[in-house]
């Protein structure tokens, strides 16, 4: 039960750090200065979201997201919604393409070599369906963590950084409301096409509390030590780069090549849900409809990582505000529902 609850936990996390996330550049959209309570605030509500969403998956034993969106938005938004989660799934594919390219750039490779670099390995992964996806996030996932959390801990003990001195101060707490929403949909996505895959609740109670923490710890020092380097991130595309400029080139090697799983991880679950969406309208091979999907989003990198993030993000996290009251007033809702039949 919970080896199997760590393989969502690994998958929950994979979806969430992409290259916004792991680069900082999403973290630092939203949060910043004054943001501790904000970030403490996203891990309940993420691990409560988590746990309503795996919830329903299970219950209704889902192949795909569509049963689970009808139950927590109704029937008369599903439509909209569906709509809005397959935009949101291909831009956010979109900007991880991007991002390999920007990440390959660094290295002064073609930004469309960098691109192809993550696309081929994509179209593979689905070869295995979703089994092999699964083992996939569970080899990658671990090093992906246990690589940020290195720098990051290095960095604020090598800085000398007090992650406590600014916790009287967070009145930035309200961004914990639209950066949650923003990671709703993705979730809704790929959590709604592996329900049938789930064997026991206690795996979800494993993955929820698991993911939360570790998202929260890790957002946590990662949001202290870009407030440390503020005045320099405005020079980077991707923030990260500004705390490895401190470290040897092998550092920053390293820690891009991690950069670029995490844009690998988050890219597999988008299209993951793209393709469970689509496979019950049309049926092919998943490794098929992953290529024709990347295909269709290669042209629309050009408009770039930090500009696709700087637009669609916070975008999507006000769209998604009405998702996000609907999942943390689920448990609510259904209780009472359950105590009017009896």
């Amino acid at each position: 039960m919970i080896k199997s609850g760590f393989k969502w936990m690994f998958l929950i996390i994979g979806t969430m750090v992409g290259a916004g996330y792991a680069s900082g550049r999403e973290l630092w959209q939203f949060f910043g200065h004054e943001s501790g309570l904000a970030i403490l605030l996203f891990s309940i509500m993420f691990g409560v979201c988590c746990h309503v969403i795996l919830s329903i998956s299970y219950e209704q034993q889902t192949a795909h997201y569509l049963p689970v969106l009808r139950i927590i938005v109704g029937k008369h938004l599903t439509s909209l919604y569906d709509i809005l989660i397959l935009f949101y799934l291909f831009t956010t594919t979109v900007i991880m393409m991007a991002g390999s390219g920007a990440t390959w750039q660094a290295f002064h490779f073609s930004y469309w070599w960098g691109i192809a670099i993550l696309c081929i390995p994509l179209i593979l992964a689905f070869v295995w369906d979703i089994k092999g996806i699964l083992s996939m996030n569970s080899l990658i996932l671990p090093l992906l963590i246990g690589g940020l959390l290195f720098v990051l801990v290095l960095f604020t003990l090598e800085q000398e950084l007090s992650l406590l001195s600014h916790i009287h101060e967070q009145t930035n707490w309200a961004s914990a409301f639209p950066f949650t929403a923003l990671n709703i949909l993705p979730l809704v996505a790929v959590l709604g096409a592996v329900g049938k895959h789930v064997r026991h609740k206690g795996e979800i109670w494993v993955a929820s509390i698991g993911s939360a923490a570790v998202l929260g710890v890790i957002s946590f020092i990662y949001n202290s030590s870009l407030i440390h380097i503020s005045e320099e991130i405005l020079l980077y595309e991707i923030p990260l780069f500004a705390i490895l400029k401190h470290y040897p080139y092998k550092m920053f090697i390293f820690i891009s090549f991690l950069l670029w799983v995490a844009l690998f991880t988050t890219a597999l679950s988008s299209v993951l849900g793209l393709v469970s969406r689509i496979q019950e309208k049309v049926r092919m091979p998943l490794w098929l409809l992953a290529l024709i999907i990347i295909g269709v989003t290669i042209p629309f990198t050009s408009f770039g990582f930090a500009t696709l993030i700087e637009y669609l993000y916070p975008l999507y996290g006000l769209l998604n505000l009405y998702v996000l009251s609907a999942i943390l007033l689920y448990p609510i809702a259904n209780r009472y529902k359950h105590d009017l039949r009896y």
